[in-house]
């Protein structure tokens, strides 16, 4: 496998995502799309198959529940039983109704916090880590298809700048 990719520069969303569909027909392996905004269909057009992200964050919110249930009957019900409003302190389906405020806000802090947590992690990004971005113009306004070179680069980049590529640029990938 080459270490060469050629970086295509485009303009337009559009016009991005025209080029992408013609050069997965072409049989040419796009390695990386860089845009400074999310372009609807994109995942589509490269073949990305769906995030499985929502699962996790069912876990994540189950774990929060069973998280408030375990912590509210430690507290009110087996470590200090207390009388409020004179509702019953032994038996926590008792006081269930009470605290149901409580199992719904647990369950969507950890659904939500560990969702960010896991994005982070997955996505290789967070506050510490250096961008990767191989143009700086791709964060305010154009596009770069980061395409690999594995047959003769020219009728390659001759492909791109007809797909509407305003600039092409060859690059040894580390």
């Amino acid at each position: 496998m080459s270490n060469k990719v050629i970086h295509a520069i485009y303009d337009d969303d559009d016009v991005l995502l025209k080029a992408i569909k013609d050069v997965r027909d072409a049989n040419h392996q796009i390695e990386e799309v860089f845009t400074p905004f999310p372009v609807h269909g994109l995942e589509k057009a490269m073949g990305i198959a769906n995030t499985r992200i929502a699962i996790t964050a069912f876990i994540y919110g189950l774990m929060g529940l069973g998280f408030a249930v375990w912590m509210m009957n430690y507290m009110m019900i087996v470590d200090w039983p207390q009388n409020i409003g004179g509702k019953p302190s032994f038996s926590y389906a008792e006081n269930m109704p009470a605290f149901v405020p409580i199992m719904f806000e647990l369950t969507v802090f950890f659904s939500a916090h560990l969702m960010v947590i896991t994005f982070y992690l997955r996505s290789k990004i967070g506050p510490f880590v250096k961008a990767k971005n191989p143009d700086p113009r791709t964060t305010s306004h154009l596009f770069l298809m980061e395409v690999i070179v594995d047959s003769d680069e020219n009728k390659l980049v001759d492909l791109l700048t007809n797909t509407g590529a305003i600039e092409t640029k060859i690059v040894e990938k580390h």
